[in-house]
């Protein structure tokens, strides 16, 4: 059984790394792909809204999906989705085939992050301890690469489908071998023998889902979502025309930012293991509100990228652990709580943005970093949410069923 659950954590792993590949292959090379497709500036955001939108309906079809078939075949069958509308956004000829592309990438998207958290989630409750934040180290690097590969693309000036297609080749064939070591929860999530689950409102016999109880860590997502989407889509801009670096210089934070949110989740269960999820995510959220402060009133372009790489460090936590939290909290629903949880990663997207540049322009771009900040500050009020609560078998922690242990995807 110990086999059993250590090739289902690898297999995983590998999934979290192809998807943080694939995305960070979509958004670092979306000047390109504007470019490719002639999308005007006014209408680009229109295109890139519609990815969250439609990854937020993939993740509610998910919740209903997995009542009748396990998570497992649902990331199975997504995750190839995804990299096959990937390098249909690299290959079209015309707007209505990126506009397509985009729609299918956006909806397997959904599915692959709920089911994929959903198989991380049942995973660590089988193994009893912090495992989370592992699967999204693993994303950080597939980021890393996946950023790393995008501007080899774009400094050999390669078309979009030459740099994808590669990746593509490879990864395919790897995601599908090793979703056969997938494993998947049983009974004690509310699963029939046959891996289907069970009535979720009833948590096959646990609790539902109560969206009240959901709700802090809902907020605690889209405020993390917020914070990340200010470094990823502003930290730039931020450098260069407010502190006054190069071009060239204004491009490091991003990199130094993944970097953290790597080493931090790295490193993040240990800390879980030791002093407890509220903890963790407590230190967490003062050091990203530390980091956004640093930005704020940062003198100059290296003590800008000081806080960026503060906020990368404290951020990399709280979305892990929100999604562990989940799990906690409705231990005969999770796959329900992950599913509607998820959702509000991608409004934390929608709104971050476009949050920080409205204020940017209309107030200063320093006074915007407070912004992210004092939300972030703001979880410090549900960290309560995020202890250990007491499960169906009356004890504070997460104990693994050995019934449930020797059942993967495969039937193993």
């Amino acid at each position: 059984m110990t086999e059993v659950l250590r090739r289902g954590r690898a297999s995983l792993a590998f999934s979290f790394f192809a998807q943080g590949a694939a995305f960070a292959l979509l958004v670092t090379r979306i000047p390109a792909i504007q470019n490719r497709y002639e999308v005007s500036d006014a209408l680009l955001p229109v295109f890139l809204a519609a990815v969250p939108v439609l990854a937020g309906v993939g993740s509610v079809s998910t919740e209903q999906l997995v009542k009748r078939i396990p998570p497992s075949r649902v990331l199975r069958w997504s995750q190839p989705v995804v990299l096959l509308a990937l390098l249909g956004v690299g290959a079209g000829r015309g707007m209505a085939e990126l506009g397509v592309a985009l729609a299918v990438f956006g909806l397997a998207v959904g599915a692959l992050d709920a089911s994929m958290n959903m198989l991380g989630v049942s995973l660590q409750r089988t193994y009893g301890r912090s495992i989370m934040l592992s699967f999204h180290a693993v994303y950080s690097l597939g980021g890393i690469v996946g950023a790393s590969l995008a501007w080899v693309g774009a400094h050999w000036h390669l078309a979009l489908w030459v740099s994808y297609l590669p990746v593509v080749a490879l990864l395919l064939p790897a995601v599908l071998v090793g979703s056969r070591w997938y494993v998947d929860r049983g009974a004690e999530e509310g699963r029939t023998e046959d891996g289907k689950a069970g009535d979720a409102e009833s948590g096959g016999g646990g609790t539902g889902v109560v969206f009240k109880v959901l709700l802090p860590l809902c907020l605690v997502m889209t405020f993390a979502y917020i914070g990340d989407s200010t470094v990823s889509n502003w930290s730039a801009k931020y450098l260069q025309d407010v502190l006054g670096s190069s071009e060239q210089l204004a491009t490091v934070p991003y990199n130094v930012y993944m970097v953290t949110t790597l080493v931090g989740r790295a490193i993040g269960d240990f800390g879980v293991r030791r002093f407890g999820a509220a903890a963790v995510v407590r230190l967490g959220a003062l050091v990203a509100a530390a980091g956004f402060a640093v930005v704020a009133v940062a003198p100059g372009a290296w003590v800008g990228m000081f806080g960026f790489t503060l906020v990368g460090l404290g951020l990399c936590v709280l979305v892990p652990q929100t999604f562990a939290a989940a799990g906690r909290l409705f231990p005969g629903a999770s796959d329900a709580a992950i599913a509607r949880l998820n959702i509000f990663n991608y409004v934390g997207f929608l709104i971050g943005s476009p949050l920080v540049g409205a204020l940017g322009d209309a107030w200063t771009y320093r006074g915007a970093m407070v912004v992210p900040m004092v939300l972030v500050l703001v979880t410090l009020v549900y960290a309560r949410s995020f202890a250990a609560q007491p499960d169906r078998y009356g004890g504070g922690h997460e104990r693994p069923r050995t019934a449930d242990v020797g059942r993967g995807s495969n039937g193993l």
